[in-house]
C-alpha cells in the first residue's frame, strides 16, 4: 500500500505535488489547508483524511475538520495532526507512525519505536526551506518512508 502525505498547501496545490501523489491508495493532509478545492482536488486522486491547520482555524469550510485523526491503513496504526507539538504523550501503543505537519521541515525519524513522518510543505516556499511531500509504503506489517522533494516548473 502506499499512502502519499501532503501538509502545508496554504492555498496552493501545486501540479507538481499532484504527480508525486498520483497512485497513491490513500491521502493524508496534515493541514494548513488553506481553500476547500484543494481537498477537492486531492480526493479526486484517492481517499483523503485531514486535519485543520491553526491557519485554517476561523474558516468555516474548515470547522468540521477534525485536529487529529488515528486511523488504520494497510493494517499500520496512524496518528495524525498538524502540529507535532500536539501529539499526545501517552498515543497508544499501537500507533507505528505519527504524520505532522506545520514547520515546513521535512522530517523522516524513529522515535521511541515510532516512525516519525513531516512531510515538509507543498505549497509557497517559506525561507529556504524545499517543496515537498512524503510517501508511506506498507507491506507485510512493515512501513518505511521516503521524502519527494518536488522539481519546480519554472515560470
Amino acid at each position: 500500500m502506499k499512502i502519499g502525505l501532503i501538509s502545508d498547501t496554504h492555498g496552493l496545490l501545486r501540479p507538481e505535488a499532484l504527480a508525486a501523489l498520483a497512485g497513491c491508495d490513500h491521502l493524508l493532509h496534515a493541514g494548513d489547508i488553506g481553500r476547500p478545492e484543494i481537498l477537492d482536488a486531492l480526493r479526486r486522486i484517492a481517499p483523503l483524511t485531514v486535519v485543520r491547520g491553526n491557519n485554517d482555524e476561523g474558516l468555516d469550510w474548515a470547522r468540521e475538520l477534525p485536529e487529529r485523526v488515528e486511523l488504520q491503513l494497510g493494517g499500520i496504526d496512524i496518528h495524525l495532526v498538524h502540529q507535532g507539538t500536539d501529539v499526545p504523550a501517552r498515543l497508544p501503543e499501537s500507533v507505528r507512525v505519527v504524520v505532522s505537519g506545520h514547520s515546513h521541515r521535512p522530517l523522516i525519524e524513529e522515535r521511541d519505536g515510532r516512525l516519525w513522518v513531516n512531510p515538509g510543505s507543498a505549497g509557497p516556499r517559506r525561507f529556504k526551506l524545499p517543496i515537498s511531500v512524503a510517501l508511506l509504503h506498507i507491506e507485510n506489517g512493515a512501513v518505511r518512508a521516503e521524502l519527494v522533494a518536488l522539481q519546480l516548473t519554472p515560470t
